[in-house]
């Protein structure tokens, strides 16, 4: 039985708890340009290439803001293609005097911070190609946050025409902030399968699949022994880890007995919740 995930699991997919569906498609679908593929009264899936939904809205009457200090999301982040896709996003959201938290460059990547209207944090990256990364001696991805070279991202995307966004964006990370980091990174590692790629001392770790920067990142910024969000929190409900193989699917399953880590079959998929109380589900593509 293999002890890591596949190298081509990745996340699939969030659903987040909102307050508002109009107030949330005005900058999901108008400002960041995502498409609704499917939509109720009180929930709209969104997608990029018109087929996969990567965010799914869902309106709670009784929503409340997240409260500070609590575990659960801290950001998802919206994998661009490539520079100039973070080029003409970033510009159109100047245009729009849309307030930004904050932007960096990690090494690994380009970053800009925002938060959608329930204050749900978002980060919308690009990728550096794999042969630009940096690895220490030990093989931790080096990384770093300095300010990112603005003008030169909005210079990439000179000359191009907006149109929304582009088709082959995806759920690229979760971050979340945890309650313990070690109990957290036995379920992410020992339990799901995940390697560690990129560690920030004793209060952040980043893990992930096939060698990537991170699928997950995990820290203790909101404070050790953090408690979870009331249910009725805005924020993530859950994200999905997909992969190709149903056999993958059981290894996970046979990790997670071993670890004596308790979760639920559903149609076929795996549904679990972490230490802290952030929601996961396992599916295959």
């Amino acid at each position: 039985m293999s002890v890591t995930l596949p190298d081509d699991a990745r996340i699939g997919s969030v659903i987040f708890t909102i307050s508002d569906l109009e107030q949330s498609l005005s900058f999901y679908e108008e400002l960041l340009g995502f498409q609704v593929i499917e939509r109720t009264s009180h929930t709209a899936k969104l997608s990029a290439d018109g087929k996969r939904p990567l965010i799914v809205l869902e309106e709670r009457e009784d929503a409340v803001r997240k409260p500070p200090h609590t575990t659960g999301l801290y950001h998802a982040a919206v994998l661009l293609p490539d520079r100039a896709s973070l080029g003409m996003i970033l510009r159109r959201l100047v245009q729009h005097d849309y307030p930004l938290q904050g932007a960096a460059d990690h090494h690994f990547s380009e970053a800009v911070y925002l938060p959608d209207p329930d204050g749900n944090g978002l980060e919308l990256y690009r990728d550096r190609d794999r042969s630009q990364w940096r690895y220490d001696d030990e093989g931790w991805i080096y990384g770093q946050t300095v300010p990112l070279d603005a003008d030169a991202v909005l210079q990439a995307a000179e000359g191009k025409e907006w149109q929304g966004m582009p088709a082959s964006t995806m759920i690229g990370h979760v971050h979340l902030h945890v309650g313990n980091l070690e109990e957290t990174k036995n379920f992410y590692v020992n339990g799901l399968g995940f390697s560690p790629m990129v560690h920030m001392g004793e209060h952040a770790l980043f893990v992930a699949a096939g060698g990537y920067h991170h699928h997950i990142g995990l820290n203790i910024w909101a404070g050790k022994d953090a408690p979870s969000p009331p249910e009725n929190a805005v924020g993530l409900k859950e994200y999905t880890i997909t992969m190709s193989d149903r056999q993958e699917l059981d290894e996970v399953r046979s990790r997670l007995q071993k670890a004596g880590i308790i979760y639920d079959n559903q149609d076929g998929d795996v549904r679990i919740r972490d230490t802290s109380g952030s929601r996961v589900r396992l599916a295959v593509r």
